[in-house]
């Protein structure tokens, strides 16, 4: 098990990479439909590579940072019945979703999006739009985000399993940052 938690650690550092690069796209994408709309409105000049570029911004931050709000917890969960149950059969129901769906689903759209890929890079698939952008790197976001959500699930299962036998300490406890601690504290002294 002690391998598997390493294995565990190395899959969270990657995600925590990642979804830190990434978010920094969040900024971009308002800095290229701000100046998109500065320039069509102001001196009558637009492209669709602007529009499509901030698509593919945003595939980008969706697909890729999934690995990452599942890493940190922040996917939608209805709590409504689970939060009335022990910790320990919150994890088991943890352990059930993730390897009965959430492994199973984003393993098949990995499979099933990769030949969309390969099709779009062996064909030089380009958008049908005027000035429109290459196609296969937004193709290739989808199997891409998919395997680091699908080994971010994997991890997640470790370290449930992990808690239930005793290794780790409570893999769902959210840990403050300690800025935004600082931040809220602050926030309470200006009240």
């Amino acid at each position: 098990m002690n391998a598997l938690l390493m294995v565990s650690r190395a899959i969270d550092a990657l995600n925590e990479r990642i979804g830190r690069i990434v978010l920094w796209l969040i900024l971009f994408m308002v800095l290229v439909s701000a100046g998109n709309a500065v320039f069509r409105y102001a001196f009558n000049i637009s492209s669709n590579a602007w529009l499509e570029l901030q698509w593919y911004m945003f595939a980008t931050v969706f697909l890729l940072c999934a690995g990452y709000t599942l890493r940190h917890d922040e996917h939608i969960r209805i709590d409504v019945i689970s939060s009335h149950l022990s910790r320990r059969t919150q994890i088991w129901i943890d352990i059930f979703g993730t390897a009965f769906f959430l492994l199973p689903l984003s393993l098949t759209i990995l499979v099933l999006s990769w030949p969309v890929f390969m099709n779009a890079w062996q064909s030089g698939e380009i958008s049908s739009n005027a000035g429109g952008l290459i196609r296969w790197p937004a193709r290739l976001l989808v199997p891409l985000g998919f395997l680091l959500l699908s080994v971010q699930g994997f991890s997640e299962l470790i370290k449930r399993v992990a808690f239930l036998m005793g290794l780790i300490p409570d893999p769902g406890e959210k840990h403050k940052d300690p800025a935004l601690e600082m931040a809220q504290a602050d926030g309470e002294e200006a009240k």
